[in-house]
């Protein structure tokens, strides 16, 4: 018999619709059944792709008598991470304070009332390597909630008291300078690795906020240290086993310290963040790797992350047949039964394929020696060797799309969709893709069409039904999506979407009494804190992104009252951003423009007419963080009194370029070769 979860469309909780654990979802049901029987709640939160997730299912929640003992004495719930991060922000919070680590599976015990008072990750079925088995944790948790609640309610209250203290920001008294800045470049070089590149030693994430930063370090400094830390880390990850040789796109983390073994799930914001990364290394270095990688992960995305309407996929799973990694990897016999000889030894050589393998008997492909070095080992061009490793690639792809792919988690997540969108619209603009501009049009369509209600943004879409109230993170990421996908196609329809999505923003999550923004909108459900993450971690946080997207705005519309807020939130960051630089790239990027003195430019002509693109592409071809770009064609419907707009003109009939910094223009321009002295 199917458990309350078979009525869900999360693929997360339709995996566990036939446990034997009497689950319910996050909602009144449940929390009206604690609170009536007095009982404590077994919060269990994951998502999809979390290998670990699997492996706690199976061996604890598919066991009948585990089951048994968590019916006889909890009210169990079970939560998509992805579906409401507010749940898994809050309790997150209480694991870590609790047990100084967290984690998926996460596993927390509440109260009645929804209080946390113990919990942690992952627990073994039996007593294991020091962790107690989760039976035992069960019946000890259920044993101490009935015998000793007085030490229970102390035990929340002292949680719930240090929660609050962990989100809570005061404002700085020191002003915000560059010196934030250089604090923060000197604690990542500190933690870099020289000579596998990556920050820290294992596992190592891709963080590209991080090297984001490094970047913009480098235009702002000059300094070449930071520049070569991102390249050194960018070609590691594209020559190791975390990028997907084959088939394009970056696996989630690398088990090791030079990016070999991954962690195989693939989620959609991870690809996101890392094509705009490599994109600006390339906009910067001219690197042809970098555009290929971009261009490749795109083309992954839109090949197997793409439904029918436009929307982007969450994730695809680290195992295919119960097996992780299973989809990747490759033995010698596979490819003799695949490729000819001579391309076989040579796609073998440069990818290191052995007969031993370098996971578990078998080869995750690899970048082993450089195409200049094999080439004069085999007596042949590099041009000859690129087009036989092309080759065999995409013969290897054809014999891969034949075994069992990885499960995917096929529902679209708002804010995830915003990080993609951003994507494909820059990478169309940046590298000429008009199919990477039509994706991006046409998932902007769909989220804006399909995933509001009343005007209220939703969370997430699923067998044709959009829900859940879309928090911080949704409005920061998509209206951030819209300002680019304006920029790369200076259509009015996403500025004007951008502007109103940010209004939206600030009347739901912005606290005039706190000074800060909260995850949560004011008409979202009381839950036992007002959660506030405020880390950039695998994205961006939903404040460091707003407050990115508040600072351009002010120039572009000219709001005193968002670069006010804005203002006031980098001000409640700045100890953190010096402190802790990497858990708040993102903020640190959103403090480098509110330094700088932005380029304002202002594209006035025909949409997509020959001289007007020429114009953009111009502005595209280089790596400008810290500037905005709009654009009108005339009578459009764009807001009035937009004053990097006003009284702009074409020059005699033709497209024109305005490059401003506070408003004080250089000469007007439609030469594409003048535009570009006004640039550098």
């Amino acid at each position: 018999m199917p458990n309350r979860l078979i009525n869900e469309t999360s693929p997360y909780l339709l995996q566990h619709a036939h446990n034997p654990v009497d689950w319910y979802p996050w909602g009144p049901e449940a929390l009206e059944r604690a609170r009536a029987e007095d009982r404590p709640i077994l919060l269990s939160v994951g998502y999809s792709a979390c290998h670990w997730c699997h492996v706690m299912e199976r061996e604890s929640f598919e066991n009948e008598e585990t089951a048994a003992l968590m019916n006889e004495s909890f009210v169990c719930i079970k939560v998509d991470r992805e579906e409401r991060p507010d749940i898994d922000s809050i309790y997150m919070t209480a694991v870590q304070a609790l047990s100084g680590q967290g984690g998926w599976p996460m596993t927390v015990f509440l109260t009645p009332d929804g209080k946390p008072f113990y919990g942690g990750t992952y627990y073994p079925p039996e007593d294991r390597h020091g962790m107690p088995g989760f039976p035992r944790v069960l019946q000890s948790i259920a044993r101490t909630f009935k015998e000793s609640r007085g030490e229970v309610t102390l035990a929340t209250g002292r949680l719930l008291n240090q929660m609050q203290q962990l989100t809570a920001t005061p404002p700085s008294v020191d002003p915000l300078t560059v010196d934030v800045l250089h604090q923060a470049y000197r604690g990542i070089a500190s933690q870099f690795d020289g000579k596998y590149g990556g920050v820290g030693s294992q596992p190592k994430f891709p963080q590209p906020m991080t090297y984001e930063f490094l970047l913009r370090y480098h235009l702002r400094t000059g300094d070449p240290q930071a520049l070569s830390m991102v390249r050194l880390t960018l070609d590691r990850m594209a020559e190791g086993g975390i990028y997907d040789q084959i088939g394009g796109g970056f696996h989630r983390y690398s088990t090791d310290a030079f990016w070999l073994v991954p962690h195989f799930e693939k989620m959609l914001y991870d690809n996101a963040l890392l094509v705009r990364l490599y994109l600006h290394a390339y906009q910067i270095t001219g690197t042809p790797l970098y555009k290929r990688i971009a261009e490749e992960t795109l083309d992954y995305v839109t090949r197997e992350m793409t439904g029918p309407l436009g929307g982007f996929y969450s994730a695809q799973d680290a195992d295919s047949e119960g097996v992780e990694g299973m989809f990747f990897v490759w033995t010698p016999q596979e490819l003799a039964a695949v490729l000819e000889g001579a391309d076989c030894d040579l796609l073998s050589r440069y990818y290191g394929v052995t007969g031993e393998g370098n996971f578990e008997g078998k080869t995750i492909l690899s970048v082993e020696t450089d195409e200049a070095s094999l080439a004069a080992e085999a007596g042949m061009s590099e041009e000859k060797l690129r087009e036989a490793l092309k080759r065999s690639r995409t013969r290897l792809f054809d014999e891969r799309e034949r075994r069992v792919h990885p499960g995917r988690d096929d529902k679209i997540i708002t804010s995830w969709n915003g990080l993609m969108l951003a994507a494909f619209a820059e990478a169309g603009a940046v590298l000429g893709r008009t199919d990477f501009l039509d994706a991006a049009r046409k998932n902007a369509g769909f989220v804006l069409d399909r995933m509001r209600l009343d005007g209220r943004l939703l969370r997430s879409f699923k067998d044709g039904q959009a829900k859940l109230n879309g928090y911080l993170e949704d409005y920061a990421f998509l209206a951030d999506a819209l300002l680019v996908l304006h920029e790369a196609t200076l259509e009015a329809r996403w500025l004007k979407e951008a502007i109103d999505l940010a209004d939206g923003m600030v009347d739901l999550f912005w606290d005039e009494v706190a000074g800060q923004l909260y995850d949560t909108g004011r008409d979202h459900e009381e839950l036992v804190i007002r959660p506030r993450d405020i880390s950039d971690n695998a994205i961006p946080s939903g404040s460091s992104m707003a407050a990115s997207v508040l600072l351009r705005l002010a120039v572009i519309t000219g709001s005193s009252d968002h670069a006010r807020r804005a203002t006031a939130s980098l001000r409640s960051m700045r100890e953190f951003m010096g402190r802790a630089p990497m858990g708040s790239g993102h903020w640190l990027g959103a403090l480098d423009f509110y330094l700088s003195t932005p380029k304002e430019i202002a594209i006035v002509g025909g949409v997509g007419e020959a001289d007007t693109s020429a114009l953009l592409s111009e502005v595209h071809r280089r790596f400008l963080p810290n500037s905005v770009v709009v654009g009108s064609a005339g009578d459009d419907g764009l807001p009035n009194g937009l004053p990097l707009l006003e009284g702009r003109d074409r020059l005699n009939g033709a497209a024109t370029a305005y490059v401003c910094e506070n408003y004080a223009c250089q000469l007007p321009t439609g030469d594409p070769g003048i535009l570009a002295e006004q640039l550098a």
